[in-house]
């Protein structure tokens, strides 16, 4: 799906600020369609971001940002997703920013993920892999614990050789042929591993998915636990 489903998910995730809000700032292209509605609503809010690009482009919009050692408890987070299953359990980490957009939801009162609903998915980490965010000094280490558990490991690479986060870490891009039958799990078992500083996995924090389509349309996706 193209610019205009982003677009539209980004923008029904503006309706749901209110002046005065502490926010949670996500990172990727359809959060930048997100960040340049909020800065035309001129509402009075403030945001931690989750990465240096998103800082960048707060700065430029006039969105005032907030340090994550002083926010406190943020309102409402909202980010992108690279893979969501239908109790809205996340794969993120695509940008290179997990580890940050981890923190920064669990800061929040609310997690809103907004994405196209072609990111859907009924198995995670099959069609798109899992980022992982690894200390440099354990990158084979923990790649060879990670192929144990059935992944498929591959070190991103960046322009420049190695790629590495805003915080300087690696990360590996894990494949599980055929998804993952429990991400819940898979999230603990991959967080042990001496080296991990965090997984792409979000489990149990989205409340709600906002997912565009290619006509403008907006569906407002629960997790469907909490259907039931």
């Amino acid at each position: 799906m193209g610019e205009t489903a982003k677009e539209a998910a980004g923008l029904a995730a503006v309706g749901l600020v209110e002046d005065g809000m502490r926010l949670g700032l996500g990172t990727g292209s359809t959060v930048t369609h997100f960040l340049h509605g909020l800065a035309g609503r001129g509402l009075d809010v403030a945001g931690v971001p989750t990465s240096e690009q998103t800082a960048g482009l707060c700065r430029e919009l006039g969105i005032g940002l907030l340090d994550p050692g002083e926010a406190g408890r943020l309102d409402l987070a909202v980010d992108g997703a690279d893979e969501l299953d239908a109790e809205l359990t996340c794969t993120k980490g695509g940008g290179g920013a997990l580890l940050r957009e981890k923190v920064v939801a669990a800061m929040a009162e609310r997690f809103v993920v907004i994405a196209t609903a072609d990111k859907v998915v009924e198995r995670l980490a099959d069609t798109f892999p899992l980022p992982v965010e690894v200390v440099p000094f354990a990158v084979g280490p923990v790649s060879a614990q990670l192929s144990e558990l059935g992944f498929e490991v591959v070190e991103r690479r960046g322009q420049d050789g190695a790629y590495r986060t805003d915080n300087g870490n690696a990360v590996l891009d894990c494949r599980h042929p055929g998804g993952l039958e429990d991400p819940a799990i898979t999230d603990v078992h991959v967080g042990l591993i001496p080296g991990v500083c965090g997984t792409g996995l979000f489990v149990d924090m989205a409340e709600l998915a906002l997912l565009g389509h290619d006509d403008g349309r907006v569906d407002r996706v629960r997790p469907r636990s909490a259907a039931d």
